[in-house]
């Protein structure tokens, strides 16, 4: 049988793209999941581990949706092999369990996670850069000012009018004004 692997970091993040890959290459079963792959208990990556047998193919559309760690592939593909399961990494071909197969792996799995660490780096690097700025808030930008906020409030105020009138008028969703308003109730404003 084969089986196809699809991993994004976040809920935010699409898993079509893969899901399609996987597809178009012939996959019986595919196994998706939203979490970081810098965590050992993905639960539907170990369900497929456990469910894969002799004779089966693991497809992945990327190394680094396999694993982000060095150590951690190179103890997965050792576990498959023994196992006689067959793996192919879409951008990187069927690895084969031979010495070239697995001294390829470890190279490539080394320059992924690599390539991990360096953005992680740079990811730190900038945002220490951008906390010189007296004016750095973390997160992203608020949509609406203190202003339009406290008009919409006030509006609320009126019996007669209801959230989903105000959100109508100001242009605020209803979900931004019931959290406005339950923070406000919380801080007593």
């Amino acid at each position: 049988m084969i089986f196809g692997y699809a991993r994004v970091s976040t809920w935010g993040q699409d898993l079509e793209s893969q899901i399609i890959a996987l597809k178009n290459q012939g996959c019986d079963k595919i196994y998706t999941e939203k979490f970081t792959g810098t965590k050992v208990e993905r639960k539907e990556f170990q369900q497929l581990l456990h469910e894969l047998s002799e004779g089966d193919t693991l497809v992945v559309t990327k190394l680094d949706r396999f694993a982000r760690s060095t150590i951690q592939g190179l103890e997965t593909v050792r576990d498959l092999f023994n196992r006689g399961v067959k793996i192919h990494i879409l951008n990187m071909g069927i690895i084969e369990d031979t010495p070239t197969g697995r001294l390829t792996f470890t190279i490539f799995s080394a320059f992924a996670e690599f390539e991990r660490d360096m953005i992680v780096e740079r990811t730190q690097e900038g945002k220490a850069l951008a906390k010189l700025n007296p004016n750095f808030r973390e997160g992203r930008p608020k949509k609406f000012s203190r202003a339009q906020l406290d008009l919409a409030m006030e509006r609320l105020k009126d019996p007669k009018r209801t959230v989903k009138e105000v959100a109508k008028e100001t242009g605020i969703s209803e979900a931004t004004l019931y959290r406005e308003k339950r923070q406000r109730k919380h801080q007593n404003l």
